[in-house]
C-alpha cells in the first residue's frame, strides 16, 4: 500500500522490511506505517544481532531490486516474501536476513 505522496506505507495489515546490501530498511511511521510491537521487537532484535536498521521512504522500485523482502505482525509474526508484482525477490526463496529474524521472533515471543 502506498501512502498519499506514492511511498510504500506498508502491506495490508502488516510491516513492510527490505535488505539490500545486508542493511535493512523499512518505511518510517511518519510514511503512514504501523507502528506495531511486532515491528519494534523486529528493529530491536536486528540492531541488537548488529544489523543496521533504516527507516527511510521506500518505493516499488526498492522493492524490486532488494535482496530480501519481509512482512511483520501480529498474525504473520516475521514471514519473507518471494514475489512482487510477479517478480521474483532475492532467489526467490526467503533470505537468511529474514529467516535469522524470524527465528529470532519466534524465541523472543514465545520464551
Amino acid at each position: 500500500m502506498y501512502n498519499h505522496e506514492g511511498f510504500v506505507a506498508e502491506a495490508t495489515g502488516d510491516n513492510v522490511f527490505v535488505v539490500r546490501g545486508g542493511v535493512i530498511f523499512t518505511p518510517p511511521v511518519q510514511a503512514g506505517s504501523l507502528e506495531g510491537i511486532t515491528r519494534a521487537v523486529v528493529i530491536h532484535l536486528a540492531k541488537a544481532d548488529g544489523f543496521e536498521v533504516v527507516e527511510k521512504n521506500l518505493t516499488r522500485f526498492d522493492l524490486y531490486v532488494s535482496d530480501e523482502v519481509f512482512l511483520t505482525g501480529t498474525a504473520a509474526e516475521v514471514i519473507g516474501v518471494v514475489t512482487i508484482d510477479g517478480r521474483i525477490v532475492g532467489d526467490g526463496k526467503p533470505g537468511t536476513i529474514t529467516r535469522l529474524l524470524r527465528k529470532k521472533f519466534y524465541d523472543y515471543a514465545h520464551s
